[in-house]
Formats: structure tokens, sequence, C-alpha cells
């Protein structure tokens, strides 16, 4: 018989002493083990909440292979194409906040048909997208124009997880709004910054643990019939909710939904080895770091909290795999391709940024 037990081979990283005490929050290491290799060219989709934004620009400033599948139209500039949401995601989704919503964009994205069933607001003379309301400053000319262009990005979310080895998705919220009959969910409340709520068509959703997980895995399961080999890499965003539609105060609503996220992501990478989970939540967020990474409104990330996450993430990442023998870089051919499809389907989209330009 032996005195060990299970704890005594465990490495100095599983002891709050050694692991966070002792080295102080900008020693710590190890903080992320990935669960899979990558090939030293990988490619990278990223999509989610706000946060998410981060890990795109991170990737690109670091040289790393970033999937633009939908690229602005050749001429425009760079703060007009960021105007008008060019560049943030690998497609122009705009932010993905649920579960629910990342289901949707990927059953758009493997039948591009469907984006007709997608509600359309009008907005005085102008039409607005439900599913990315803001995706245009001033709105759509019409709604067949909104519903060509999501069927545009819905071949472009394609485009991207084809070309990606792995995807990135920082889940955001558990709280969402829904149509009562259809069942599509909205990307905001109607009726706080685009369209108008209706008590009886739009209901207030506050996902729980089992339809996150079955909205997660519905999405895997069609990101997988597009690419059988990609790989996922989850994240939490650690921003706080900005408001709260449930009746609790706004702080347990937040520890609710990022708690319910990080387990569905914990779930979700525990039981297949091509998911991993990111702590981005746990370095911005954990006692260690005694709230000093947000901004005085105690919600925005500052810079510095950006940076030690960025930080940790391509320390951690594991690109020892040989190099893939890819296409050449695909984004000048997707830019191509774009303004074909557009010039094919009779957009206005070149026009409304070249308009864009003639009014300043």
């Amino acid at each position: 018989m032996t005195d060990a037990n299970p704890y005594s081979s465990q490495p100095p990283k599983s002891f709050w002493r050694s692991a966070v005490a002792e080295p102080g929050l900008y020693r710590m290491s190890d903080l992320w083990t990935p669960a899979f290799s990558l090939p030293a060219n990988a490619r990278f989709a990223t999509y989610g909440s706000c946060f998410a934004q981060h890990i795109s620009r991170a990737l690109q400033t670091r040289g790393l292979q970033w999937v633009n599948a939908e690229p602005a139209p050749g001429k425009t500039s760079a703060a007009l194409a960021a105007k008008y949401n060019y560049g943030v995601y690998s497609a122009r989704t705009a932010n993905i906040y649920t579960a629910r919503a990342l289901e949707t964009w990927i059953e758009l994205a493997e039948d591009p048909k469907l984006t007709k069933s997608i509600e359309i607001w009008q907005d005085g003379t102008r039409f607005r997208d439900s599913l990315r309301p803001l995706i245009e400053p001033d709105g759509f000319a019409s709604r067949e124009e909104a519903h060509t262009m999501l069927r545009s990005t819905a071949k472009a979310c394609r485009r991207s997880i084809e070309d990606a080895e792995v995807l990135v998705f920082t889940m955001g919220l558990t709280e969402g709004f829904e149509h009562a009959e259809t069942g599509q969910p909205y990307a905001l409340c109607p009726g706080t910054v685009a369209g108008q709520f209706d008590v009886d068509l739009h209901v207030f959703r506050n996902y729980g643990f089992a339809e996150i997980l079955a909205s997660m895995n519905a999405a895997i399961t069609g990101m997988r019939r597009i690419n059988p080999e990609i790989k996922l890499l989850l994240t939490v965003s650690p921003v706080p909710l900005t408001a709260t539609a449930s009746q609790d105060h706004v702080l347990v609503a937040t520890t609710y939904s990022k708690s319910v996220l990080r387990a569905v992501a914990g779930e979700l990478a525990r039981n297949d080895p091509s998911i991993d989970y990111f702590p981005s939540y746990e370095i911005i967020s954990a006692p260690p770091t005694r709230g000093q990474f947000f901004e005085p409104n105690m919600r925005s990330v500052s810079p510095y909290g950006v940076s030690l996450v960025m930080e940790h993430f391509f320390r951690g990442l594991d690109l020892s795999e040989p190099a893939k023998d890819h296409s050449p870089d695909p984004s000048v051919e997707r830019r191509i391709s774009a303004e074909k499809e557009m010039d094919a389907e009779d957009l206005a989209c070149e026009e409304l940024l070249l308009e864009d330009e003639n009014a300043h």
C-alpha cells in the first residue's frame, strides 16, 4: 500500500498556490494546452459576439492566415469597408450572439435559398435584414436587395467553412428574441435599433444549457457536412450583458449567461477531440485580475486585457503539423468572385458604396 493519491502526481499548474498565487497575473503559464495541432499555415475563420473581433484582428496582425470569404469590392477604402462591416468576420454576418443564431447561419450556409425566409424590416423607405440590422448603415433599397445580399453572405459563410482548418467561435449571450411562429432568431430585440416590437410575435428567450448544447451540436453537424475535417475552437466572451430582458438583476443575469455558455463549451470540448476551448473569459474575469482589465464602465475590456488574452492564445497555439499545400491566397479570387456575383445579380452594393463616397 502506498501513500500516493491522485494529487501527488499533478503538475504545478494544478495547484492554486503554485499556478496562480505565486506567479501572479502576468507570469501565469500553461493556461491553455491545445487539444489538437494545426498545420503551420493553418487557415482560421472567425465568428461570434463582439469580443471575437479581437481574434480576427490579432490573427491578421501576426501574419496568420485569416479567411476573408467576403471581402469589400476592390476599390473600397479601408475606412469605407469598415463602415459597411467588411473584414470584421470571415463573412459579413455581423455579430452572432447566440448559439441559436449560429445554428441559423449554418442552415443558411448549407442552403442559401433559405434566406428568403428571413424577416426583413422596413425602416421608412429603407429595409433592414433582421439577422444583421446594422450591416448597412442606411439600410437596403428594397426587400429584394436585402435578401440578395443576405444570400451572398450565406454563400460566403459556406466558403469560409470550406477553406478553414479551424473555425473560432466566441459565445456571447444566452438571451435573445425569436419570432413566435417561425422560431427565427433576431440579432437584436426588435424595436431597439431597428424594427418594431410586437408583443404577440416577438418572444424573449433565455436559452438554457440543453437548448444551447442542442443548437451548437446542430451547427457543428452542419459545418461538418460542409467540411468534414474542420476543427472548432470555442471561447466565451468576458464582456458582461449591456442589459437583460429577464427579471434578474443584470449582474445575476450576466453570471447565469456566462456560466451556462462556459459549461456548454466545456461539455463540447470534453466529448469531441476536434473541439477545443480557449479560456479568454477566465483570463479577463477570474478573481486574480481584480477587475483591472475592464474599462471604467466595468464592461468594456481594455486593450491591456485584450493583449494578455492574445498573448496566451498565441503562446499556446500549436502549429506544429506540416504546412498544407494550399491553393494561392484566395482573398483576390474571393473579391473577384464576389464582384462577379454582384454583377450577375444586379446588386446595388458597389453603387451604394460609391454614393456614400460622393456624399462627403
